[in-house]
């Protein structure tokens, strides 16, 4: 996927991985509408990977696969609002799609298939945000064998339709197969969101041909199976029911996502409304998010007209490509500095406007997506460090930011010091993947701090009471402020970054659990460990050799 890879002429030559794309671009998915219907063709280009040495075979998938569907969901989100259910299909016959590439994953570094899982884990937890908050249904038509990954991409649909030809069967091979775990949540929802009984999850989870037929439906892994003469109608049948429950308009137009004004130098990324400065000596990222520079539309048919120029759907979208580029290509940039600048009236007379108009179906995709961008945030595998000074605006929305942050610090410079402000928006407009606000996350629920902190909306908070409220970790004053700020970034540069990756999520969690959340921690607990043992990647590990004719050398200790 050409696509995926953008040449950045300013650092010499070096290919970064680019989140952007548009359905012209498009070598592995094709996208139709049907009226409330939109269908995506899974037609995997074998030739089309975004990094050179393996051919996407058996409609495989690598990271640019998985690019194209993030932006094609995108596209039907804001586009195409008349579109009420999403039929996931394969162009192939026979295949439904057998899963992440396995020779790619044997090629990857560690790193490659760690950031890869989160991506995709984020693609498909998004499938199911879309599902529980924007009307939006989604139907696997699995017209062929499904197996790994490509099962887990069922799995995140509402419904899972196989074809009942005797071959097709749904499948997770990875423990029996290749030594590892599947990646995108596949054990987690069949247990957590299937309900497959134990028993059945064992048998099912160790089986390389999986299961098929009539006993796919017994034990909970699909939906239906249907005969392929009627499987084209019956899919159209269904999705038109799960469409006739949906609120999305269906006369509505939609909002064209155009491309993003992004320019790439060797010092960072720069957009109109999120600036990234990179410091390699300090191996740290600062990452500022402007204000609107100007008033915003308060009107349903004035926010519309403003389209992907409207200052919270722009700024989201700047955003979240600003942290999927920052994962991707600068992993070593280890610590991420948040600020903000501007006006904080302005950003609370957005949040106001979103309040207000948060049943029409752009304000609420709008929502989303600053929902899904902030989420991205909190499974980051970085320190982030807000610093609050005269000047910025954290405010609403934007106090997301500094909440979602492992410490933050505010200036304390007397009358001139920087204020912080709580909106409406900052007690569940925003929930984490816990499902709980930033607030309610941080105080464990406990009603008399979230209480406080709810009594203080609208108020600018000087630095004393923004401190005793419990919002911030400290507030220097301008004496003290440079030396404390040099000696914690400091300090964070000087740790083990494996340490602190560990130490960090878990102390973003704990008050309560979701699937999202135990997606993300099985992840990180079980498929990073898995994937670094030389039982999966050793020179005999099972990973390595498949398909090579040899046997996988297994060292039988448990640990």
């Amino acid at each position: 996927m050409e696509a995926a890879v953008a040449k950045d002429d300013a650092s010499a030559g070096k290919d970064l991985v680019d989140y952007q794309t548009d359905p012209q671009r498009y070598a592995h998915w094709r996208l139709s509408f049907d009226g409330p219907v939109a269908t995506l063709v899974l037609d995997v280009k074998e030739d089309g990977g975004i990094r050179p040495g393996y051919k996407l075979k058996l409609n495989s998938y690598d990271l640019g696969v998985d690019i194209e569907l993030h932006d094609a969901l995108q596209r039907i989100r804001f586009e195409h609002p008349e579109v009420k259910t999403v039929v996931i299909t394969s162009g192939r016959e026979r295949i439904f799609c057998s899963g992440a590439n396995i020779f790619m994953l044997g090629l990857s570094s560690h790193a490659w298939k760690v950031n890869f899982c989160k991506f995709t884990n984020e693609t498909r937890n998004g499938i199911e945000d879309s599902s529980r908050h924007s009307g939006l249904k989604f139907i696997a038509a699995c017209n062929g064998t499904t197996a790994g990954g490509g099962y887990e991409l069922a799995l995140a649909c509402d419904e899972i339709v196989l074809t009942d030809d005797r071959s097709s069967a749904v499948s997770l091979p990875e423990v029996p197969l290749l030594g590892v775990l599947p990646g995108t949540g596949g054990l987690t929802r069949v247990t957590d969101k299937r309900k497959v009984r134990h028993d059945l999850a064992d048998i099912f989870c160790t089986t390389t041909e999986g299961v098929r037929g009539q006993r796919a439906v017994d034990w909970r892994l699909v939906d239906a199976v249907v005969k392929p003469q009627q499987f084209g109608d019956y899919v159209k049948h269904r999705a038109l029911e799960l469409a006739a429950g949906s609120d999305r308009p269906h006369d509505a137009r939609g909002v064209a996502l155009v491309p993003l004004k992004r320019s790439i130098d060797p010092a960072g990324y720069r957009y109109e409304f999120v600036d990234v400065q990179f410091d390699a000596r300090t191996r740290q990222a600062t990452l500022t998010v402007k204000a609107p520079q100007a008033a915003q539309p308060q009107d349903a048919a004035g926010i519309v007209a403003a389209g992907a120029n409207w200052w919270p759907l722009q700024m989201a979208r700047e955003l979240d490509d600003a942290i999927l580029m920052l994962r991707t290509n600068h992993r070593e940039l280890g610590t991420w500095v948040l600020k903000t600048t501007g006006a904080a009236q302005r950003v609370l007379q957005v949040d106001a406007a979103l309040a207000r108009h948060r049943s029409h179906w752009f304000v609420r995709e709008t929502v989303g997506l600053l929902r899904r961008t902030l989420a991205r945030l909190d499974v980051s595998s970085r320190t982030l460090i807000a610093l609050i000074e005269p000047g910025s605006c954290f405010a609403g929305t934007l106090l997301e930011l500094a909440l979602a942050a492992d410490r933050s610090y505010l200036l304390d410079s007397g009358d001139a010091a920087a204020r912080l402000v709580l909106s409406e928006l900052n007690f569940g407009t925003y929930p984490r993947v816990d499902g709980l606000s930033r607030v309610e996350s941080r105080f464990y629920c406990q009603t008399g701090p979230v209480g406080a902190a709810r009594a203080a909306i609208g108020r600018d908070l000087a630095p004393g009471e923004a401190l005793e409220l419990g919002l911030i970790t400290a507030a220097p004053d301008e004496l003290d402020w440079a030396d404390e700020i040099r000696i914690v970034l400091e300090e964070r540069a000087s740790m083990s970054p494996d340490a602190l990756s560990g130490m960090v999520s878990n102390n973003r969690s704990g008050a309560t659990e979701t699937l999202e959340t135990r997606v993300f921690a099985r992840l990180s607990a079980w498929q990073n460990w898995i994937f670094s043992r030389p039982n999966a990647v050793g020179e005999a590990g099972a990973l390595k050799v498949f398909g090579t004719g040899s046997k996988a050398i297994f060292n039988w200790e448990r640990v």
